[in-house]
């Protein structure tokens, strides 16, 4: 019967025209199916949303085109903090017993994919560029005789601290951490752990250096304020 509210709901309002007070109706009446939705939240016609009753909103959140959710499993949670901006073509698919929590002020840009079933962490503050993938999972393969998709499936979970810049492309597979503050070039796949403050690129990622100020930096900087 939940599910059935919840096709009947998206259904009527998913498709109503953001200039003809869409908006406003949605923000109301989606209320009543998902599991939370706090203050001022902005969803545009076109979202789809799956399993809304394990969905959390929090405050001034933007959800724009195209975006799917899927929450569809028992045990899952998905928590989305205050002012996130989830752009278009953005899918989120939680699968079973996943906890994906995306944290206050991250935004993930167009065609984002990010997928369960191990658990998943964005931080504060962080940006996730267009094409992203974030992939808590992977396939068991060592036996060469026995077909891969019956060989069973890892879930250790993605971590992204707080202050984090994934660029264009990046994928991150699963059992990564990527550090507080780092930054991940264009293209790059995320294969082991990032440590705080590091800038990574390549196939696979490598940290070629660290977010501080070189200490030739700052003796020129010196020089030139005497």
């Amino acid at each position: 019967m939940t599910r059935f509210k919840e096709l009947v709901v998206i259904t009527l309002l998913g498709s109503i025209p953001t200039i003809f007070f869409g908006v406003l109706l949605r923000r109301w009446i989606y209320r009543t199916i998902f599991a939370q939705i706090g203050k001022d939240i902005y969803i545009q016609d076109g979202a789809e949303f799956f399993g809304a009753m394990f969905i959390e909103f929090g405050d001034r959140v933007h959800i724009f085109r195209d975006v799917r959710i899927d929450g569809c499993r028992l045990g899952n949670r998905i928590r989305i903090g205050n002012d996130v901006a989830i752009e278009r073509g953005v899918n989120i698919g939680a699968l079973e017993n996943t906890s994906l929590e995306i944290g206050d002020r991250t935004f993930l840009a167009p065609g984002v994919f990010i997928v369960g079933p191990g658990n998943i962490h964005i931080g504060k503050d962080c940006m996730i560029a267009a094409n992203t993938g974030l992939i808590a999972n992977n396939h068991k393969f060592d036996d060469p005789i026995k077909p891969i998709r019956e060989q069973g499936n890892t879930f250790e979970g993605i971590v992204i601290e707080d202050n984090c810049w994934l660029g264009y492309g990046v994928t991150v597979l699963d059992g990564v951490t990527i550090g507080q503050g780092s930054v991940i070039g264009a293209g790059a796949v995320v294969t082991k752990n990032v440590p705080p403050n590091s800038i990574a690129v390549g196939v696979p990622a490598r940290v070629i250096r660290q977010r501080c100020a070189m200490p030739e930096t700052l003796d020129f900087t010196a020089q030139l304020s005497v």
